[in-house]
C-alpha cells in the first residue's frame, strides 16, 4: 500500500482552486508536490494556429490524461517525473520540463480531474470547490487579460462558446464525486484548515510508522 496520499482539487475555472492549493503547500510545506492539471494540455506543435484556436481546451480530451495518471501513479510508486510546461499563448509544450520529485502528499488540481473516472480512481481524497459564476468569470477575464495576454472580445467568445457549456456537461456533475465541498474558494478558511489538519495527521502517521 503506498504511503503517498493523493488529493484532488476540482472546480470551475475561476473558483479559487489553485489558491487553495497553493494555501495548502505553503502551509504544509516540502511534504506536498502539485500538479496542474493544465500543463498537461496536449502538445499542439504539429497543428496550424489557425486550427488551434478552433479546439475546445474545456474538453477533457484537450488534456492527455493518460500522462497525467502515469505521473500520479509514478509520484505514489515512490518515483520522480518530468512534468510538462505549457505554453498558453502558443497552445504548444515547451522544450524544457519540470522535475518533480515524490512527496508524501500530491496534489492534482484542475477543472476536472474528478471528471475523468481513472483519474478520479486514484485519488485519495477528492475536493471540489464551489463558487458562483459572476466571481469565476471575472477572475477568468482579468487572469487571461493579465497572465495569458488575451483579448477580452476572444475570451468572451471562448466562455461562450465552450467553457459555460463544458463547465455545464463536465465540471458541474462531477461534484457528485467529491468527498468535500468547499463553498467560496480560497476565502473559506476553516475548510482549507480542515484539509490541512488532514494532511498533518498523514503526516504524522507515516513518522510514527
Amino acid at each position: 500500500m503506498s504511503n503517498t496520499l493523493t488529493i484532488g482539487i476540482a472546480g470551475g475555472t475561476g473558483s479559487g482552486k489553485t489558491t487553495i492549493a497553493h494555501n495548502i503547500a505553503e502551509v504544509v510545506g516540502s511534504a506536498v508536490v502539485l500538479l496542474d492539471h493544465d500543463a498537461y494540455y496536449r502538445d499542439l506543435s504539429d497543428v496550424s494556429a489557425e486550427d488551434r484556436a478552433k479546439i475546445n481546451f474545456d474538453h477533457p480530451d484537450a488534456l492527455e490524461n493518460e500522462l497525467l495518471l502515469e505521473h500520479l501513479l509514478k509520484l505514489k510508486s515512490g518515483q520522480a517525473i518530468e512534468k510538462p510546461v505549457y505554453d498558453f499563448a502558443t497552445h504548444m509544450r515547451k522544450a524544457e520540463t519540470v522535475q518533480i520529485e515524490s512527496a508524501p502528499i500530491v496534489i492534482v488540481e484542475g477543472i476536472l480531474p474528478l471528471a475523468i473516472p481513472e483519474l478520479r480512481n486514484a485519488l485519495d481524497i477528492k475536493i471540489f470547490v464551489d463558487t458562483a459564476a459572476d466571481i469565476r468569470l471575472i477572475r477568468r477575464i482579468r487572469r487571461d487579460i493579465e497572465q495569458r495576454g488575451r483579448s477580452f472580445g476572444s475570451i468572451r467568445q471562448q466562455y461562450y462558446e465552450t467553457v459555460r457549456p463544458m463547465h455545464l456537461a463536465f465540471v458541474e456533475p462531477s461534484k457528485q464525486y467529491a468527498d468535500l465541498i468547499i463553498p467560496e474558494g480560497g476565502e473559506n478558511r476553516i475548510a482549507i484548515d480542515l484539509v490541512i489538519k488532514s494532511m498533518q495527521q498523514h503526516l504524522s502517521q507515516l513518522s510514527e510508522s
